[in-house]
């Protein structure tokens, strides 16, 4: 039978619904911590669940927390917000990028650098799978999908490790990939890596998209049947809506909208409401949802069947594990 793991237990890909496929809820980055970047440490349980109360009624049911491991994660407060607020939480398993893993690990002298170097690529392996198989950091919550990044225009040997953990811990569990791209760059080249690994390019959803609003790039990894996800929502920093909107419509009119996942990354105190009256976890759902059907419409699309597939449908299939496990 086809499921999605959640920290709380499998579920039938049906009882998904709305789903954001990129946030993080409790996190305490090391790097960041030893910057002294507070903006950056979501380290407050209460108001996390507020922000994640305001999703729920905005009509909100699942949560991807891409927070994996040299990213601080709390991996027992984030579970209990799930069951707090009634949704569910998918977990991530594996290391998010390079320029993090100066930073020594949690409960060790080791910074992240050494204890990747030292390990072999089959022990790594064998620590990415069992995040998924057995339980995150000694928890018993287990990773409903597996991760790797790579830096700007830039993979070091380190993140090449990584990634082909990743790869042969997806082959072994039947977990989704989910890749970083830096600033939204080197995905084509992690592709060819992942080709190596013998991955299923349709089993891999790329993340941070919007931040290289590229169309001949974004059709060039929409070719391999990976997923493309747009999780920048709501950061006019970068790029404003439009552009974003422009790209996501690009792809449909070349056939790739069962492709495309939409979120917020929302990984800093002024992005979340309940921390620093930022636009907070509603946002999706109670402003863009309204904004991007009305301009798929002008565009002769159906914005609210596009919406659907977008919140509901795509990450349905995409968070699906690919065999028993």
């Amino acid at each position: 039978m086809p499921f999605v793991r959640t920290l709380l237990g499998d579920i039938d890909p049906e009882e998904m619904g709305v789903t954001y496929s990129h946030e993080h809820i409790v996190c305490r980055p090391p790097y960041w911590q030893e910057k002294g970047e507070d903006d950056l440490l979501l380290d407050d349980p209460v108001k996390s669940l507020e922000d994640v109360k305001r999703f729920v009624q905005a009509g909100g049911k699942t949560i991807v927390d891409a927070t994996c491991h040299d990213y601080g994660r709390d991996v027992p407060a984030v579970a209990e917000i799930a069951r707090q607020a009634g949704i569910h939480v998918i977990g991530t398993a594996g290391l998010n990028k390079g320029f993090l893993w100066s930073a020594r690990r949690p409960g060790s002298d080791e910074t992240f650098a050494e204890w990747i170097e030292r390990l072999t690529l089959e022990e790594l392996t064998r620590f990415v799978a069992d995040e998924v198989e057995v339980g995150m950091e000694g928890t018993p919550y287990r990773a409903g999908q597996v991760k790797f990044g790579t830096g700007y225009n830039s993979i070091s040997p380190l993140e090449e490790k990584v990634l082909r953990a990743v790869a042969r811990a997806h082959h072994e569990t039947g977990a989704p990939v989910h890749s970083h791209t830096e600033a939204g760059t080197m995905a084509l080249e992690q592709i060819e890596l992942l080709k190596e690994e013998g991955v299923d390019l349709r089993h891999v959803s790329f993340g941070h998209m919007d931040r290289n609003p590229d169309t001949y790039y974004h059709l060039k990894i929409a070719e391999t049947g990976a997923y493309l996800c747009f999780d920048g929502i709501g950061k006019v920093k970068y790029y404003p809506e439009s552009v974003r909107i422009a790209c996501i419509l690009e792809l449909v009119r070349h056939g790739h909208e069962q492709q495309i996942l939409v979120s917020g990354d929302t990984a800093r105190k002024s992005y979340y409401r309940s921390y620093g009256n930022g636009l907070g976890l509603g946002y999706i759902l109670e402003k863009w949802v309204p904004r991007f059907i009305e301009e798929a419409e002008k565009a002769g699309f159906d914005g609210k069947r596009l919406v659907h597939l977008f919140l509901v449908e795509n990450p349905r299939r995409c968070f699906t594990f690919k065999k028993g496990a």
